[in-house]
């Protein structure tokens, strides 16, 4: 590092060190020393910080209620995944995090347990259930789990015109813990890639695929919340997640049944699959 670089970055660590809280301090100082020795090491050009700076502003414009291209961004850098990693707690028996991604929706539709938050998306009938405990392997009764995922073209409802929320909704767990619902078998997809995110991709020779996987985000009192997917233990694309959010214990065999009786004792004709998906939380102690 040249002097004049130094004395730079020196000048701009102590233009933060009036920050009266003490933790915005310590990022911001910090953030500082690595941006800046990012810049040097690379030699950023002029040209190639304006391109970063279009790339930034392109990446706002497409933001908006129903689409988060900077958690897209976060998401393929590593950086979602990095956080959920940092964060997620060391405990033994615990179901892994991973990343939350860009289409949860806090209004989605309650459905009854037992029921179907498929709401019409296309795709393969899928009966999902399990158990929700915490670490002792207590049952967690009346907990919340939200689940969204994909249709079978590998969109996202907020993704269609329209608005109509489908494919996601949140229920209770039973006394015992259980859950148990219908949806549509999730399918492999690629993340958009019609913005700035996926011309970066593109330009790094990197898929823009993910595998097939469902979202849960699961909340109980007395327990930390967790959020995570059910991966098909059958897709091709596990190898290769675009955000990074794949995990060994997370992968789960499907079954596949192209008719007969399904789980709740109801007569399907057509094809149809099921997957049992035990979530395991960790009592929160306040750290």
């Amino acid at each position: 590092m040249n002097e004049r670089e130094r004395k730079l970055t020196d000048e701009v660590v102590a233009g933060f060190a009036g920050t009266t809280d003490p933790r915005l301090r310590e990022i911001m100082q910090s953030l500082v020393r690595h941006l800046h020795g990012f810049a040097r090491e690379v030699r950023l050009s002029q040209r190639e910080w304006q391109t970063a700076i279009e790339f930034l502003t392109r990446a706002g414009h497409l933001t908006d209620d129903r689409r988060q291209e900077f958690v897209l961004l976060s998401d393929v850098l590593g950086l979602s995944a990095l956080t959920v990693a940092i964060n997620a707690p060391n405990a033994p028996g615990a179901t892994e995090a991973t990343v939350l991604g860009p289409f949860f929706v806090e209004a989605a539709p309650e459905i009854p347990l037992g029921g179907d938050l498929a709401a019409g998306s296309r795709g393969t009938p899928c009966h999902v259930s399990g158990h929700l405990r915490s670490t002792d392997g207590s049952p967690l009764a009346g907990a919340r789990l939200d689940v969204w995922g994909a249709d079978a073209d590998g969109f996202y409802d907020v993704q269609h015109l329209g608005g109509d929320l489908a494919g996601r909704g949140w229920l209770r767990t039973g006394a015992d813990g259980a859950y148990r619902f219908w949806t549509v078998l999730p399918t492999s997809y690629p993340i958009p890639h019609d913005g700035p995110v996926g011309d970066l991709l593109a330009a790094c020779g990197r898929s823009p695929m993910r595998p097939a996987h469902l979202h849960f985000k699961a909340a109980a009192p007395g327990h930390r919340t967790l959020i995570t997917h059910l991966f098909d233990a059958a897709d091709p694309h596990l190898g290769h997640d675009a955000v990074f959010g794949v995990r060994d214990s997370l992968i789960t065999e499907v079954e596949h049944h192209t008719g007969g009786i399904a789980p709740d004792g109801a007569h399907r004709d057509g094809p149809w699959a099921a997957v049992t998906f035990d979530l395991v939380l960790v009592p929160d102690d306040g750290s």
